[in-house]
């Protein structure tokens, strides 16, 4: 069994690590990133930009989607700092928010990898 077979706290340990632990609200904000990574939509427009800047349309023909789908996607990858987007005259193209995202996004390869 993955148990212990009798109750045996460390307290140092224990208070040692709950010092070391996030804010309740930053460790709810984590899991919402990582819940919009975990729907396989969204992380193939992540992929797709890790590799370089779309504006919606080339993002639409990657993943195989309509331009609404992807545009609703994109939102939610945006509320959450995930994607960043710019404007060139009438186009917008989207790309990684910054280089965490893509350093989170090649351990996961590098893990699924190993």
């Amino acid at each position: 069994m993955d148990i212990c077979s009798g109750k045996c706290i460390n307290r140092e340990k224990v208070e040692k690590t709950l010092l070391s632990l996030p804010e309740t609200e930053k460790v709810g904000l984590m899991a919402d990133i990582f819940k919009a990574l975990s729907d396989p939509s969204r992380l193939k427009i992540v992929l797709a930009l890790a590799c370089r800047e779309h504006c919606v349309c080339d993002i639409a023909v990657i993943c195989g989607q309509t331009d609404s789908a992807v545009s609703h996607q994109l939102r939610i990858l945006r509320t959450l700092k995930i994607v960043k987007n710019r404007r060139e005259g009438k186009i917008i193209y989207y790309s990684l928010s910054d280089d965490h995202v893509r350093t989170l996004i090649k351990m996961s390869l590098d893990h699924i990898n190993h």
